[in-house]
């Protein structure tokens, strides 16, 4: 003790649930587990392992260099196990959970460990690429929305010149992308890194976000292949979409419907022959007014071998699909929606014929001959009409889907603690707003996720940066967040490059070149260097790579600007990646805080003998940092200089060694910095 003051005694306790202190880390009924905590030599008189009200004494097992390891086996049964660790320091007591070091009892928020809980390894730190259909790219013009081809509430659907403005209120603007054009684009996205696309729904609809199922049995014509195109499109006076036949041969013809399924197939194993896995959106919750189930707008009643819908017949098949208010068979569009929306009906799941027909649907797109490797399940926890359908559906949802590919993943969206949902038996994980996007957003720019919000109180500040992570980060087990999905921007906010121009600022058709007016490139370089070496599936919105900005919805689905990318952006994004991808310590190892002053973050990743030390300067001025690199657990070592990048002088590679001195590595870094820096050495 007498070697160490008190603030370096607590800097060096350290564990996590890795793989590193948790052995195995995803352990089944009935196994041994070896659990470790490390402390500093001789700082520590006791230490316990805490389950409930059990008290177990740990055992030093070894000694490392500079610390003690601490460890107890223990055998799992069939429950969660949750433990937390308690540590006599001299006369004090503290406890150890996984929010790091305390004081008080009360406030202990446990390790869990999930007996036969198994997340896909291929997805622990893989990277993830959104593409928004419909904005990527047209790779076949002649499956393109045609101009009056049908009404979407109650105005004609038109198509758009690639890159024109977004309208405000374009929710049937279309500009042709399609999967053909995602094949054309393929080798890009593999040259960039890419390792897994998230397609937004590909499954027929009549908007252009597609949140409105159709059918869920069918990818869209529009993105797919129109093999049989006649009919008649509508005029400006057509009242509804009585007259719009060839709209309706498009979209319910099987011709069509078969080879745009077959084109499918073909992009996915287009895709994994490249090494790229593919993964869908899930709409579950509610399907879309024009779906062939409830046919609202009476279009499927017009097409050759389709049941009537429980909109147009009173004896409809699918009645019980939908909760109808104010009667059993509606006159008006009084079934149960969507946040009061009525081009999204809610669906039913007391309907048991429905709830096994979505497990279907599950299982069917996971399988021969699609093989696509899982889900993203839009607005999962508000499905059905109470937490117990809720927990229901998706514990069968899971068993459905990894039956017919146990390495899908399924991953939803969730704002908010995805604890409940993450218990080993529905959910892998989440997209991570709490845990990522919103604590780094904050930091970084200020800015609230949909830029609605300017808040100086939080830009730069270090504190509340890892209160922030710290209490969302606990809610997950480690392998729920090794693959949660760590997003700057997507379809739903503002455009991260948008969001540090610091405009508090929503799209209003005519602002977009505001978008980007002062927009600061070494601040998203400073936020990508962040999602490339943080806990979790680092996600590319797609056309963040090349410069594209825009407001939150709409504006933030523009098209990709093909012929007009920013190609420094997207060299930097392939180096980082690249770095992101050949150091293990990214994508599975711990988290290692180091204390820093506001405006300044750093910290270690580590994975056995892999270690990187990654520090962001916020501050608009050089910064000297002396980064405690004894924290890390390493021998005596050198640190070098992998990446570099700053406002004054963009980016660079060049090495440049740090030396540590008594277990102090000083770092210096530019303005509006990031820096990763590869250990050398052996580590003990």
């Amino acid at each position: 003790m007498k070697n160490y003051d008190e603030t370096m005694v607590k800097r060096g306790i350290f564990s996590d649930t890795t793989s590193e202190f948790i052995q195995p880390m995803e352990p089944k009924e009935g196994e041994s587990v070896k659990i470790k905590i490390r402390v500093l030599k001789g700082s520590v008189r006791e230490v316990s392992l805490v389950n409930g009200e059990e008290t177990f004494a740990m055992k030093r097992a070894c000694r490392k260099g500079m610390f003690d390891i601490y460890s107890k086996t223990i055998t799992m049964g069939s429950d969660t196990y949750s433990y937390h660790f308690e540590l006599m320091i001299g006369e004090d007591l503290y406890f150890y959970d996984a929010e790091g070091l305390k004081e008080n009892r009360e406030e202990l928020c446990d390790f869990r460990l999930i007996p036969g809980f198994h997340t896909p390894d291929w997805a622990k730190g893989a990277v993830f690429y959104q593409i928004f259909v419909d904005r990527f790219c047209n790779g076949d013009p002649s499956n393109d929305v045609v101009d009056a081809e049908y009404k979407y509430i109650d105005r004609l659907v038109y198509s758009s010149k690639w890159g024109e403005p977004v309208c405000k209120d374009g929710i049937g603007q279309f500009y042709g992308g399609d999967l053909k054009g995602v094949m054309d684009k393929l080798d890009y996205l593999k040259d960039l890194g890419v390792e897994v696309i998230y397609f937004n729904p590909l499954f027929v609809s009549p908007s252009n976000h597609k949140y409105d199922t159709a059918d869920y049995d069918y990818i869209d014509p529009h993105y797919g292949k129109i093999v049989s195109d006649f009919g008649e499109l509508l005029s400006e006076r057509a009242r509804g979409n009585s007259k719009a036949s060839r709209f309706v041969n498009r979209i319910a013809g099987k011709d069509n419907l078969e080879a745009s399924n077959a084109l499918f197939a073909e992009l996915v194993k287009a895709a994994h022959e490249r090494g790229i896995k593919v993964i869908l959106d899930g709409v579950f919750n509610h399907c879309g007014s024009f779906n062939k189930w409830l046919d609202a707008e009476k279009l499927y009643s017009k097409a050759p071998g389709y049941e009537k819908g429980a909109f147009v017949a009173e004896n409809s098949p699918y009645h019980d699909f939908f909760k109808f208010e104010g009667g059993t068979w509606p006159n008006n569009k009084n079934y149960k929606s969507w946040w009061g929306y009525d081009t999204l009906p809610k669906l039913n799941y007391a309907s048991e014929e429905l709830y096994n027909y979505m497990l279907k649907v599950g299982a069917k797109w996971v399988s021969e001959p699609y093989n696509c490797d899982g889900w993203r399940l839009d607005v999962a926890a508000d499905l059905g009409d109470d937490p117990e359908m809720n927990h229901r559906f998706w514990a069968d949802f899971r068993k459905a889907v990894k039956e017919a590919n146990p390495e899908a993943i399924i991953l939803a969206e969730h704002y908010g603690d995805p604890s409940a949902w993450l218990c080993g038996n529905e959910w892998d994980t989440v997209m991570n707003y709490d845990a990522f996007m919103e604590p780094v957003t904050w930091f970084t720019t200020g800015m609230e996720k949909h830029s609605d919000e300017y808040r100086k109180d939080l830009k730069g500040n270090t504190g509340e940066f890892w209160r922030m992570m710290r209490e969302n980060s606990a809610k997950f087990t480690t392998p729920s967040l090794q693959l949660a999905m760590n997003e700057l921007s997507n379809h739903d906010h503002s455009r991260f490059l948008t969001r540090t121009t610091e405009k508090a600022e929503r799209y209003n058709g005519s602002n977009g070149e505001e978008a980007t007016q002062n927009a600061s490139k070494a601040v998203m370089r400073e936020a990508v260097t962040m999602q490339m070496t943080w806990p979790g599936a680092p996600t590319l919105y797609y056309g963040d790579e090349a410069g594209l900005g825009g407001f939150t919805d709409p504006d933030n689905r523009r098209c990709y600007p093909w012929g007009e990318e920013d190609k420094d952006l997207i060299n930097f994004h392939k180096k980082i990646i690249s770095i992101h991808k050949a150091n293990e310590e990214f994508k599975k190892g711990s988290l290692i805080p180091f204390p820093t002053v506001d405006g300044v973050l750093a910290y270690g990743r580590k994975s056995g003998k892999n270690a990187s030390i990654v520090v962001i300067n916020n501050f608009e001025v050089n910064v000297e940092v002396a980064i405690p690199t004894w924290m890390l657990a390493l021998g005596k070592k050198t640190v070098s200089r992998r990446i570099f990048s700053t406002f004054e002088s963009g980016w660079n590679t060049k090495k440049k060694t740090f030396r540590e001195e008594k277990g102090i590595t000083k770092v210096e870094i530019g303005p509006k910095g990031a820096v990763i820096l590869k250990t050398k050495k052996k580590i003990l």
